[in-house]
């Protein structure tokens, strides 16, 4: 695969090229490490488009596990204990026990990445509220998220977001005080 797109996140660019040189470009190696042509295994059975061949998410996510896990990076899950505190006074609930938790795809060295095949609301929220959690866990200091492009995300199931969106509401939405740096790769087969 191949990187079509790079946009820096509150100074992401930046901040991976000085305190995380080696990282980046393990990252990039991974990228180009992945064949997509591999993962084209999906047949549609959508009405806009059936018995097309296209590329299968899932596939996908299990291609970059493996290239990040042969070089050490690994997931890290968090549990959530949700709190019940602020519940009305009156109200009566069984106890609370959901097994929740937060994942992060890949971590090393408190770098975090994000790989997303999925619906825009994934992306976001992995930029604009994950990585803040798991920063404020103390667990990583930037992120990069991995996110087709639009030529790619369209040979994909409908739905499927695109680094192209997602930069355009990032630079709308702007930069507030707690987001940490984030570099987003926009990729392509």
């Amino acid at each position: 695969m191949i990187i079509a797109g790079t946009y820096s996140f509150n100074n992401g660019l930046n901040t991976l090229k000085r305190q995380y040189p080696k990282l980046l470009a393990e990252i990039r190696e991974i990228i180009a490490e992945v064949d997509a042509a591999r993962c084209k295994t999906k047949k549609s059975k959508e009405k806009t488009m059936p018995g097309r061949l296209l590329y299968n998410p899932r596939k996908l996510n299990t291609a970059f596990k493996k290239q990040f896990t042969a070089r050490g990076w690994v997931k890290k899950k968090v549990a959530c204990d949700y709190p019940t505190d602020f519940y009305e006074a009156d109200y009566r609930s069984k106890p609370l026990n959901t097994g929740a938790f937060r994942e992060m795809d890949f971590l090393k060295d408190d770098l975090g990445v994000e790989v997303q095949f999925g619906k825009y609301a994934f992306m976001v929220y992995n930029v604009c509220a994950k990585m803040t959690i798991f920063h404020n866990l103390g667990f990583i200091n930037a992120g990069v998220e991995v996110v087709p492009i639009k030529n790619f995300a369209d040979e994909m199931s409908t739905g499927v977001s695109y680094f192209e969106q997602f930069v355009w509401d990032l630079q709308k939405r702007g930069v507030a005080n707690i987001d940490i740096p984030v570099l987003i790769l926009g990729i392509d087969k």
